[in-house]
């Protein structure tokens, strides 16, 4: 074999493994945001829809609710934050593991925790885990915001189209299958469990940490920010 297609070999390998984890980490975004919206009433992912609903709180006087809102989209910079330090020192396995531990203790809280201290515990973990993968092969991939993965794969496709493009758009693709697939899933778990259902993104969580530890250093390097 030689060596460059030994280095394909390797870096086919290396994207599938990538694309696999970003589809389960997007599926476990989708789940916790259909979880979310259900039991507190709003996005716990879905930053675009809380500014608006923020504003339209405004218009109406609510200014209570307003607030409340406004403060999950610091809470959830803070989150994006708080997984890039983590990120840059422990990489996605450290990254996955305060989602984990995020997510457990709002499980656990049940009906103890007010609702909008569960609401900003869950935006936070949903901002930590935008920092377990930033990157494919030097491609910018999005895990929780769909709406930019969407746009990056139709201007990819319109790129295509006019022929001045090649085809790694179309990985933009797999982080909204797998918020699509998660977001049934969770939405179908909360319909029959109510608030126990967060236990599922938890458990799944979990399960994603042990994976990212099985993957080699030099690989998940890759995925964060350089």
């Amino acid at each position: 074999m030689t060596f460059q297609r030994r280095r394909r070999i390797v870096r086919r390998q290396r994207t599938g493994t990538a694309l696999l984890v970003v589809a389960l980490i997007s599926f476990l975004a989708g789940m916790t945001d259909a979880i979310g919206l259900l039991t507190v009433g709003d996005f716990v992912s879905f930053m675009s829809g809380n500014t608006t609903r923020a504003a339209t709180a405004v218009a109406e006087g609510n200014i209570l609710r307003s607030l409340i809102l406004l403060g999950s989209l610091a809470v959830f910079v803070v989150g994006n934050a708080m997984g890039t330090i983590v990120s840059s020192r422990f990489r996605a396995g450290g990254v996955l593991f305060g989602v984990t531990v995020t997510l457990a203790l709002t499980a656990a809280g049940g009906d103890h925790l007010p609702n909008e201290l569960r609401f900003y515990f869950i935006v936070l973990a949903m901002g930590v885990v935008n920092a377990s993968v930033e990157h494919i092969e030097g491609l910018p991939i999005s895990l929780t915001y769909v709406t930019g993965a969407l746009s990056r794969f139709g201007r990819g496709l319109g790129r295509w189209i006019i022929g001045t493009g090649n085809i790694q758009w179309t990985i933009q693709i797999v982080p909204w299958i797998g918020m699509l697939g998660g977001a049934i899933v969770g939405a179908m778990l909360e319909y029959r469990f109510g608030q126990l259902s967060l236990w599922a993104p938890t458990i799944l969580s979990g399960l994603l940490f042990t994976l990212v530890l099985m993957i080699p250093r030099r690989w998940s390097q890759r995925y964060a920010q350089r």
